[in-house]
């Protein structure tokens, strides 16, 4: 638009002077001594116009020629700003690509080459990130002390080389290192949503509740965090100041500070009503919950407003009663309402509360309540049932049934058995006699050996510790004198008489051996015994 402004001005100013000189043909004398030159108008003025536009071209061409320098300084500002932003490009590139070997090699070579302070401190803190994400951090922790020399006073790069450190050290689980590097910016007032939510991450992981609760509820006012976020942390942070505060009536303070919607979360009204109960106002304590249950049921609520005096049992019996018409098949409030009936001494109501409750889940809780209950109304073996139902819930464990679970015979313990090379083996198990003979399995400790039958769930498969004792009684423990006694038993049983009508028949190795004739069951004959003689010895 200008030019074409120019343009006709010019073209109007050739046509006004071409119309004046026309109409007046005068004369131009010049006296430069010792010449005296005379022309036309006309030539005068062209002549004039010729010198202004060769004075104009002239020096814009000596201008030009001045200005070689500049212009190539700046040409060759423009090619290493070229090279800068294809490394910084290629560099971010596989930044973003998780290529972070290609992408520090890149940005460290930026590093060396640029002379621009913030291109600097932004190819320190670039290659510091391809670093943190290669593992190598003390190579890391060199190029943020790189970054934040270069970014000196200027407040912006401070601020970015802080936050970038601070996320790098969050990310690695120093997050009292990174609360020092975001100290000066919180003490100087920052209130950038980043540097924000930097805090609140350095906060939670250390623990520090205050803090939490204030960020939190600062971030959820400015929507930069989520509601449901934003509802956990609160939640949280509130119930441990809570619970801090409880021991002094400061708790008070900080229950009036909560917002009417923070006050219906599970765990600051969890807090809220312990408070209230240890206070000893339980109508206020039982508000509570009530109101943080009919926003969202909670199992949780649920149990700790079961769990109450006995004066108070009428009115939270009925109040749940009315959320069982609303869920009434939900285990968890018929368990509620089972011990709220067990705190008011309904036994029977509690019974079926408590059976509904198991007919829908098998709960650890809810079969120790009933046992609890059994045992109350003298029925031991309900009780126990359940108490052992309970532990089996609780740890993950089968029920074994009772004959699935009885051990195997012991004929060690009978003080009957008869050992043909080491007298009577009375009391002992098979173990014990390899281990005092030698054998190759030594003998178990008795209390090893007693502790096994803990393992079996059903109590009447232990042994029984009295018939052990007396089966190990001293008088029935065999004698020292080897197998005397065996010899003076065989001399003094008596012979049958088929003995003397048949004469005893030898075999030979090969024939089979017959089955042997059977002895009178008052004095049986070992197998291992050779066979007697017509005339009675060995």
């Amino acid at each position: 638009m200008r030019t074409w402004f120019w343009t006709l001005l010019l073209a109007v100013i050739a046509v006004a002077l071409a119309v004046v000189l026309r109409s007046h043909s005068g004369n131009v004398l010049l006296l430069v001594w010792p010449w005296r030159i005379g022309m036309s108008l006309t030539l005068a003025v062209l002549l004039i116009v010729a010198a202004f536009i060769a004075l104009y071209i002239g020096l814009r061409l000596l201008a030009w020629l001045l200005a070689i320098p500049d212009r190539v300084r700046v040409w060759r500002g423009k090619r290493a700003q070229a090279r800068d932003h294809e490394l910084l490009e290629r560099g971010w590139i596989g930044l973003l690509e998780g290529r972070y070997t290609h992408a520090e090699k890149d940005l460290t070579k930026l590093l060396e080459q640029t002379k621009v302070q913030t291109r600097r401190v932004l190819a320190a803190l670039s290659a510091a990130r391809a670093a943190h994400g290669l593992g190598e951090f003390d190579r890391r922790d060199r190029l943020l002390a790189t970054a934040q020399e270069h970014a000196g006073t200027e407040p912006g790069l401070v601020e970015a080389t802080a936050t970038v450190s601070a996320d790098m050290l969050l990310d690695q689980g120093r997050a009292e290192r990174a609360l020092a590097v975001l100290a000066p910016l919180a003490d100087g007032g920052a209130r950038h949503l980043h540097t924000m939510r930097l805090l609140l991450r350095a906060h939670t992981a250390l623990h520090h509740d205050e803090q939490v609760f204030t960020l939190a509820r600062g971030l959820v006012r400015r929507n930069a965090l989520a509601r449901n976020e934003a509802d956990q942390l609160i939640d949280a942070s509130g119930a441990a100041r809570l619970r801090a505060a409880a021991n002094s009536d400061a708790w008070r303070a900080i229950w009036k500070d909560l917002k009417a919607e923070e006050r219906l979360l599970p765990d600051i009204a969890l807090a809220g009503a312990a408070a209230f109960e240890a206070a000893g106002e339980a109508n206020e304590a039982a508000r509570v919950l009530e109101a943080a249950v009919a926003v969202k049921f909670n199992p949780t609520l649920v149990a700790a407003y079961a769990r109450c005096e006995a004066e108070q049992v009428s009115r939270r019996l009925a109040k749940a009663e009315t959320w069982l018409q609303q869920r009434p098949t939900d285990p968890d409030l018929l368990t509620a309402l089972g011990m709220l009936c067990l705190n008011g001494q309904l036994w029977g109501q509690a019974e079926r509360y408590l059976l509904r409750s198991l007919s829908r889940r098998s709960d650890a809780r809810t079969h120790a309540l009933l046992g609890s209950l059994y045992d109350r109304l003298d029925r031991p073996a309900d009780a126990v049932r359940h108490w052992r139902l309970a532990t089996a819930a609780s740890m993950a464990l089968p029920v074994l049934a009772a004959d699935a679970a009885l051990p195997a015979a012991d004929t060690g313990s009978d003080p009957y058995r008869v050992d043909a090379e080491g007298g009577y083996a009375v009391g002992l198990s098979d173990a014990d006699g390899d281990a005092e003979n030698g054998g190759d399995y030594p003998a178990l400790p008795p209390s090893v050996a007693a502790s096994a039958s803990d393992f079996v769930l059903d109590p009447d498969a232990r042994v029984n510790k009295d018939q052990r004792a007396r089966a190990l009684a001293p008088e029935d423990a065999p004698l020292a004198g080897g197998t005397s006694d065996i010899d003076e038993y065989f001399d003094s049983a008596p012979i049958p008489a088929a003995a003397f009508d048949e004469p005893v028949p030898t075999y030979s190795p090969a024939s089979p051996k017959p089955a042997a004739p059977a002895a009178p069951a008052a004095a049986p004959v070992p197998a291992t015994k050779p066979p007697f003689k017509d005339d009675g010895s060995l």
